[in-house]
């Protein structure tokens, strides 16, 4: 379950790709491609391990607060998958 106060990093089996729309992410472990459909979900998730929690990452992104519900669902999905997981 994805717990938005906790730390997180991207897996390290995925690889990401940039892309003009974001990136692709590739798993190695799964053979699963992702894609991050915006440049920031791509900052964000490369930012995830140096923050102390998922919350933080988002404020140093700088995701407007509008729009960070959407990211903690986008996030939640890629936990699922396990292209991010807890550290």
């Amino acid at each position: 379950m994805f717990e938005p106060d906790r730390a997180y990093r991207c897996s390290p089996r995925v690889a990401l790709r940039p892309e003009p729309f974001g990136a692709l992410a590739y798993d190695f472990g799964t053979r699963r491609l992702s894609f991050l459909k915006t440049p920031m979900l791509v900052e964000v998730v490369r930012t995830l391990a140096d923050q102390p929690d998922v919350h933080t990452t988002l404020e140093v992104a700088g995701v407007p607060g509008d729009q960070r519900a959407a990211y903690l669902k986008a996030l939640a999905g890629l936990a699922e998958s396990g292209t991010i997981e807890p550290r």
